[in-house]
C-alpha cells in the first residue's frame, strides 16, 4: 500500500505524513459560528474533513479530532467598530445569547447527522474556554508581541513580521499587507492598522461580557482556535484543517499567536478545501444566493428547482477534489442524484452475487486484470491526498461490470470468486465506511427523525414564548399528516406515526 501524501498549503506541495506520534493523529478543523443557520458553504469542509476523520482511522491511526464551536467573539473589522456576531443577533432574534447559539448549534448538529459525519471527538466552545484566552494573551503580552489600549489588547503585527515569516501560509506580502489595511472605525487605538484584536473591551450595552486583566470585554475571533487547540492537541499537532478563505487573518494569525506561545510552530500539515460558487458566482448576501441547509433540504429557496437529499449533496461534495472549486447548480446536483441511485444500484447487485456457487473455469483474464487494477486503485487515490474523485470514478467504472455479470451479460466465471469477494469487499470500505454513503431509502428514515426532531425545537421555543397560536399549529398539521406530537410531564415532547 502506498503511503498517504498530504497537500499542505504552507509548503505548497504535496508531503508524505508522518504524524507527531507514531500510531496517533491530532486534527483541529475550524467550527461554525453559531450566529446563524449552517449553509452550503458549511457543507463542504465538514464533509471533507469528516472523510479525512474516517480514512485515518482506516489507517489504524487513532485520531484525536477536535472540531470547536465559535459561540463568542467573532467579530470582523470590516467598515464599522468591531462587533461580537454573536450578541448583535441575540439582540436581533430577542433571545438570550446562549438561547440563540443553543439553537443554532443544535441545527448545525442535526444536519450533520443527516450528512452522517461522525461527531468529532472533541467539540469545544469559546466560551468554555475564556481562562484559557486570558490565559494566551497574558503570555503574548509577556513576549512583547501584544500590548494594552483602553482595556482592549492587540497582536503587534510589525514586530512578529520582522522576526517570523508572517503571511507565509497565505502568500499575503506583509509590506503590501500594511500598505493596503483600509482605515476602518477603532484602528487609531491601534500602533498599526495590520494589528488585530486579541481582547475588545466592552461597552455597558454589551451582554457578552467577562472580566478579565484589562478589564470587561469579550475574545477575539483569532485567539480561541490557538487556545483550544493547544489544550486539546498539545503545542504542536498534525493536522489543521478548515476553508481556503480562512487562510488569511483566522489561520495566518493563530501561526502566529501559537508560535510565541508554544516556541514552535504549531501544525505539520495545513489543509484547506476551495470554495463553493453557484451557478458559477460566489455565494454571499450580495448575490442572494446564500443557500441555508433547511432550504437545501426542503428546496425552499428562490433558485432551487427542488429539494435535495444530504446523501445526494454529500456525493456530489465528493464527486470533486477537496482543493478544486466546487459549482452548485440545479443540473449538477439532479445529475449527481441519477449518479448515486446508479451507484448505489451497482453497489446492492454487488453484494447479492452469490460467490459461493462460483464455478473456477472461463475467467475473463483481460478484464480481471482491470477490474482488479481499478479495485487497487480505490487505496492509491485516497493516499494521494484524499482524491476522492479519482475513487467514485473507479466505482463507475466496475459498476456497469457488475450489472453485465447480474444481468448474464458478461458470464458469471468472467471475474473469479477472489477477485468478486475483493471487490465486495472494498466497496463495501468505501462506499460506507471511507466515503460515509448510505442508501438514499435508509437516509429518509433518518432525515424524519431530523425533521420531526427540529419541529419540536421550534414548538418548544414557541411554547416558551408563549406563541400558543404556533404551537398548536405545529401539532395540528403533524396530526393531520398521521403524526401523534406528545407533551410529556417531565416537559419533553415524543412522537409516533399512526
Amino acid at each position: 500500500m502506498s503511503q498517504l501524501k498530504i497537500y499542505n498549503s504552507l509548503s505548497r506541495q504535496k508531503e508524505a505524513f508522518h504524524s507527531i506520534t507514531p500510531g496517533h493523529a491530532g486534527m483541529y478543523v475550524c467550527g461554525p459560528t453559531v450566529s446563524g443557520e449552517s449553509h452550503l458553504g458549511h457543507a463542504r469542509p465538514y464533509i471533507t474533513f469528516d472523510v479525512v476523520y474516517r480514512y485515518l482511522n482506516h489507517l489504524r491511526y487513532k485520531v484525536r479530532y477536535v472540531r470547536n464551536i465559535t459561540d463568542a467573539g467573532h467579530f470582523e473589522e470590516e467598515g464599522r467598530e468591531a462587533e461580537d456576531k454573536i450578541a448583535s443577533k441575540a439582540v436581533l432574534e430577542k433571545l438570550e445569547p446562549m438561547e440563540l447559539v443553543q439553537k443554532y448549534t443544535n441545527l448545525f448538529h442535526w444536519a450533520m447527522e443527516l450528512f452522517n459525519t461522525i461527531p468529532p471527538s472533541i467539540e469545544p466552545t469559546a466560551t468554555g474556554h475564556i481562562i484559557e484566552q486570558i490565559g494566551m494573551i497574558e503570555q503574548l503580552i509577556d513576549a512583547g508581541y501584544a500590548y494594552e489600549v483602553n482595556g482592549s489588547v492587540y497582536f503587534d503585527v510589525k514586530k512578529y513580521a520582522a522576526n517570523y515569516d508572517y503571511g507565509k501560509l497565505s502568500g499575503r506580502v506583509i509590506e503590501e499587507l500594511f500598505e493596503t489595511t483600509r482605515d476602518l472605525d477603532g484602528q487609531e487605538e491601534k500602533r498599526d492598522r495590520a494589528d488585530f484584536a486579541l481582547w475588545k473591551a466592552a461597552a455597558p450595552e454589551h451582554i457578552m461580557r467577562w472580566k478579565s486583566p484589562w478589564g470587561v470585554g469579550y475574545p477575539g475571533w483569532h485567539i480561541e482556535c490557538s487556545a483550544m487547540a493547544t489544550k486539546y492537541l498539545g503545542a504542536q499537532f498534525d493536522i489543521h484543517g478548515g476553508g481556503m478563505d480562512l487562510q488569511f487573518p483566522h489561520h495566518e494569525s493563530e501561526i502566529a499567536q501559537s508560535t510565541i506561545c508554544n516556541h514552535t510552530a504549531p501544525v505539520r500539515y495545513w489543509m484547506h478545501n476551495n470554495m463553493i460558487t453557484i451557478n458559477g458566482k460566489k455565494m454571499g448576501k450580495s448575490y442572494n444566493n446564500v443557500i441555508k441547509l433547511t432550504e437545501l433540504f426542503s428546496g425552499n429557496h428562490p433558485i432551487l428547482e427542488k429539494a435535495y437529499h444530504p446523501m445526494v449533496v454529500r456525493f456530489f461534495i465528493l464527486q470533486t477534489q477537496y482543493r478544486s472549486t466546487l459549482d452548485f447548480s440545479n443540473e449538477a446536483l439532479q445529475a449527481a442524484e441519477k449518479g448515486l441511485k446508479r451507484l448505489w444500484e451497482g453497489y446492492e447487485n454487488l453484494q447479492k452475487l452469490a460467490v459461493d456457487s462460483w464455478q473456477l473455469t472461463g475467467t475473463d483474464k483481460e478484464l480481471e486484470a482491470r477490474s482488479l487494477k481499478l479495485i487497487a486503485e480505490f487505496d492509491e487515490f485516497m493516499n494521494d491526498d484524499f482524491n476522492t474523485a479519482k475513487v467514485l470514478a473507479n466505482m463507475f467504472e466496475l459498476v456497469p461490470v457488475i450489472n453485465s455479470i447480474k444481468d448474464k451479460i458478461i458470464p458469471a466465471t468472467a471475474l473469479s470468486r477472489s477477485t468478486i469477494e475483493l471487490l465486495q469487499k472494498q466497496m463495501k470500505l468505501y462506499v460506507e465506511d471511507i466515503l460515509g454513503l448510505k442508501n438514499v431509502t435508509e437516509a429518509d428514515g433518518e432525515k424524519l427523525k431530523g425533521v420531526m426532531q427540529l419541529l419540536i425545537e421550534i414548538r418548544k421555543e414557541a411554547k416558551t414564548k408563549k406563541d400558543f397560536v404556533i404551537s398548536d399549529k405545529i401539532r395540528n398539521q403533524l396530526t393531520a399528516l398521521g403524526i401523534q406530537l406528545k407533551d410529556e410531564k417531565d416537559g419533553s415532547m415524543s412522537w409516533t406515526i399512526n
